[in-house]
């Protein structure tokens, strides 16, 4: 498949990316990740080894946009949970402090 990554075309097969990702192991994932071959890889160092490009040249939508067009299956990053605020009862035990040892 032609795609466009970084202004630049390439011609993607699936199965040649799963071989150039043999044996590399993955990063932890801090943004968007993709499955390949049961192992979750983050966007950003796929594309870094498919297109032999900086990670700073391409977007993580462009990758993206690209391995779903292929048949991989991509996972957006997960949002921070929400702050839960605290009960007025937290609240009040954490402005009254722990009791001194006596």
């Amino acid at each position: 498949m032609r795609c466009v990554i970084a202004r630049f075309p390439f011609d993607l097969f699936k199965n040649e990316v799963e071989d150039s990702m043999k044996g590399i192991k993955p990063e932890p994932v801090t943004g968007d990740a993709v499955v390949i071959s049961r192992r979750v890889y983050p966007v950003k160092q796929v594309g870094e080894v498919i297109t032999r490009q900086d990670r700073r040249d391409f977007s993580a939508a462009e990758v993206t946009r690209a391995l779903t067009r292929l048949g991989f299956t991509c996972r957006p990053a997960e949002a921070p949970a929400p702050a839960v605020p605290p009960t007025p009862l937290e609240t009040a035990s954490a402005l009254l402090g722990t009791p001194g040892a006596v």
